[in-house]
């Protein structure tokens, strides 16, 4: 009886030993295992605030499209912790995302699932009955140069269109902005109740490149257990002032480290270079010499990219800095993003039959109509007869 008593404690310590206190994401059945094996530890309300700290890492804290790949990166992302370091990390990722949990708060969500079990039950907060959705949008953050933000706010309705009452859900709510039918943005948060105060738009997030007449579209869906409703509105304004655009080319040139070869040795004025272990009597080949004027060949270049005729403009160069044709005539980080350049001036700094150095002041105008004054150096050299532009300098 003894030795039976004996086995039977034994095992119970056994199978308590396996029991896992962290995160196995081997697999998705290991993950499911482990936090189940982790929940089982914990009272029936530390259950649910765990299960809704899962839910708000799954929903929130990775970037993954479908169920099975928010999984795998939900996985990966809690592989190896443990109950406290969870809650403390939802905490985190709910405060980035303006979302109203905290894991020492009371239960809030519902029952919360992340492994696909959402059938209605009679206390399922999230089974909300509605008839379709709404969508308010609200112009805000006025600085005296236009809107900075829309407001963008979902209501459930009913059949007469008024907003239903509910409270203690965790509707997962999802805004996707589009222009010109190419996708922008998407963000996510929780709806617990009918008062949701949506979401904050900020224009400066959106690349005025991606933008087609000033306007995007947006899409909101909000998932419940039995429906996921979707509404969209089309052609909203937006202010071209607050949107993102790149400094082009200011940014581009900052960052030129210049030419050596631009630059005039004044004890080598010609800027040849000695040859050596050649025939001290054979004749030395005479390169070819360019006639244009440097200046001509800057002015030649502003001109092309001021009508966009870049493929021009970039043959106009050797510059190492600006990279390939692609990256020269990007539209967002490069001179595809200028709409015209008024030249006011562009003198000759300095010249010899090999290299050159000629100052340009001139605006430049961006595609949303940004104008910006420059003051530049370009530093050119002769290549097979031709000036080519081998840096380029933003001077103070």
């Amino acid at each position: 009886m003894k030795k039976l008593t004996f086995l039977l404690i034994f095992s119970l310590l056994l199978f308590t030993a396996c029991k896992k206190d962290s995160v196995d994401a081997t697999t998705t059945q290991t993950l499911q295992s482990s936090i189940n094996d982790m929940a089982s530890s914990l009272t029936t309300i530390e259950q649910i605030k765990f299960n809704e700290a899962l839910y708000i890492l799954k929903t929130f804290g990775v970037e993954a499209e479908g169920d099975v790949n928010e999984l795998k990166a939900l996985g990966q992302l809690i592989n190896g912790k443990k109950v406290p370091q969870i809650m403390s990390l939802a905490d985190q990722v709910a405060q980035q995302n303006g979302i109203e949990w905290a894991s020492t708060a009371p239960p809030s969500l519902g029952e919360m699932n992340i492994f696909g079990d959402d059938k209605a039950k009679e206390s399922d907060s999230n089974d909300v009955r509605a008839n379709s959705l709404s969508i308010i949008t609200q112009l805000s953050g006025d600085n005296g140069n236009g809107a900075t933000a829309m407001q963008i706010i979902p209501r459930l309705v009913d059949n007469a269109g008024k907003p239903i009452a509910f409270t203690g859900a965790g509707l997962e709510t999802t805004l996707e902005v589009f222009s010109n039918g190419v996708k922008l943005s998407t963000s996510k948060n929780l709806m617990q109740d009918n008062n949701f105060k949506g979401f904050n738009l900020r224009f400066s997030s959106l690349l005025a490149s991606k933008i087609v007449d000033n306007k995007i579209d947006i899409t909101v869906s909000v998932k419940t257990t039995s429906k996921t409703f979707k509404m969209s509105k089309i052609g909203l304004d937006v202010n071209p002032n607050a949107l993102k655009v790149p400094e082009v080319p200011k940014t581009d040139s900052t960052m030129v480290v210049e030419d050596p070869s631009a630059v005039i040795d004044p004890n080598n004025p010609t800027g040849t270079t000695p040859a050596t272990g050649t025939d001290p009597n054979a004749t030395p080949a005479t390169p070819k010499q360019p006639t244009a004027d440097p200046k001509a060949t800057v002015s030649k270049f502003l001109n092309n990219v001021s009508s966009q005729n870049l493929k021009a403009a970039f043959d106009a160069s050797s510059n190492p800095s600006w990279g390939s044709y692609e990256s020269f005539s990007n539209p967002t980080s490069g001179f595809g993003a200028v709409k015209n350049v008024n030249v006011k001036n562009i003198t000759t700094n300095a010249s010899n039959p090999n290299v050159a150095s000629v100052n340009a002041t001139y605006d430049v105008t961006d595609k949303n109509g940004k104008t910006t004054s420059l003051k530049a150096t370009f530093g050119l050299k002769s290549v097979n007869g031709d000036w080519k532009i081998s840096s380029y300098k933003i001077n103070p």
